[in-house]
């Protein structure tokens, strides 16, 4: 028997045996399915969504002379959206399909108005969701405060579910949340078999003790690098292995929970990010791929009421770094998909938008934000759940809602 049902009928009981029905189980909520991918390190927004006007499009190509994606219409270059913007061309089998069948949206100059450019600080200040000004309450995520007005329980109609290996933030609180892991997080590792080969040849040679202390010292940045890479990640999954995940995450969602999270490492490219092709294009062709599977396999009659909003904890810098990579940012560009979306909102890039120049980059280096994150799901979950402004205040204390008209 599916959840709903069985719900149904316990529902059923309950009415017919006790004078209170709120004594089990709240109203049904509907059909709604929600899921909050988080991607970790800060992913590189600029590359995700390509500016193609034409007052942008030389500032652009000259803030990143090694990394930027081309235009539309040149060789391996964007895909055109609008007239404004165009997609990483790595997700023109995964993503572009679904913004063509409008069951995608994107919003950029999204985020948090925090300016600490720490993973740890803004990544904690994004699940709990809380005023900024406010003291934190760590036990107190802005999803479990969701789950709560709208009764999540045993018998309740919404059974939150985290597919990470521990409770994030954003599901910690008084409803009751699980939370399991579907994959192995991946481990990058410093293949150290050129080095060894090489410091052999100069094994015995005055040249020895130099060769030695330069591997020595590649080596220790390196690591320092990645330490930084995985900490920033916090244990999230790796993006390769991410489709059979989603898949996974979308049968279990199909027909037992209803609001969930993942969240997915990898995204702090200060190095080597690469154009077109290359480490960011991977992870995103990976990415787009995970969230395509995970519509496959939600089936029809459920991606119909199925949203999924893709955010992280800020973007990076518009201009490239020394290294042939970007920095840690402010404003993000955030994704919605499903099923739910409406016409009007599908195949679009929505939002408050500012057209990019140096005059108007936050700080002459990264993208304002102007779409703040929870006015921007406060409106999102005003509309998907039917919450009213209290309920709302509920969620996000203190927060005008942004509608978009999403759903």
């Amino acid at each position: 028997m599916k959840r709903r049902a069985l719900l149904q009928s316990l529902a059923a009981g309950a009415l017919a045996g006790l004078a209170s029905a709120q004594a089990w189980a709240t109203p049904a909520q509907g059909q709604a399915r929600l899921l909050v991918v988080f991607l970790r390190g800060a992913y590189d927004c600029t590359s995700l969504l390509v500016p193609t006007a034409r007052e942008a499009r030389d500032f652009y190509a000259a803030s990143r002379p090694r990394i930027a994606i081309a235009q539309p219409g040149e060789a391996d270059g964007a895909l055109a959206l609008d007239a404004a913007w165009g997609l990483h061309p790595a997700l023109a089998d995964s993503m572009l399909p679904l913004f063509e069948r409008k069951q995608l949206a994107f919003i950029p100059f999204a985020g948090i108005n925090d300016l600490s450019r720490s993973h740890f600080e803004t990544q904690d200040a994004i699940e709990l969701g809380q005023a900024q000004d406010a003291r934190r309450n760590f036990n107190s995520g802005f999803l479990n405060r969701l789950a709560a007005v709208l009764g999540a329980g045993p018998l309740s109609a919404v059974a939150p579910m985290a597919f990470t290996d521990q409770l994030p933030i954003s599901l910690r609180g008084s409803a009751p949340a699980a939370n399991m892991q579907l994959a192995a997080v991946g481990q990058p590792k410093v293949n150290a078999q050129h080095s060894s080969v090489i410091e052999s040849m100069y094994r015995g040679t005055p040249l020895a003790q130099t060769v030695t202390e330069g591997f020595t010292v590649r080596g220790e940045v390196l690591r320092s690098l990645q330490d930084e890479m995985q900490a920033a990640s916090r244990g999230a999954m790796a993006t390769r292995g991410f489709e059979l995940v989603a898949r996974r995450m979308a049968r279990l969602m199909r027909e037992r929970f209803d609001l969930g999270f993942v969240d997915v490492g990898g995204w702090d490219t200060h190095v080597g990010q690469g154009g077109a092709t290359g480490y960011l294009a991977t992870h995103l062709g990976e990415l787009g791929r995970g969230l395509s599977g995970f519509a496959q396999e939600m089936g029809a009659d459920a991606w119909q009421n199925t949203v999924v909003v893709v955010v992280s904890e800020f973007g990076r810098t518009f201009r490239e770094n020394g290294n042939q990579g970007t920095d840690h940012g402010h404003g993000s560009v955030y994704w919605v998909l499903g099923g739910a979306l409406t016409a009007q909102a599908g195949g679009r890039v929505l939002g408050e938008q500012v057209q990019l120049s140096p005059q108007t980059l936050f700080q002459n280096r990264d993208y304002p934000v102007l779409n703040e994150y929870r006015a921007v799901l406060g409106g999102l979950f005003a509309r998907l759940y039917g919450l009213t402004p209290t309920q709302l205040g509920q969620v996000f204390p203190g927060v005008q809602a942004q509608d978009l008209r999403l759903v």
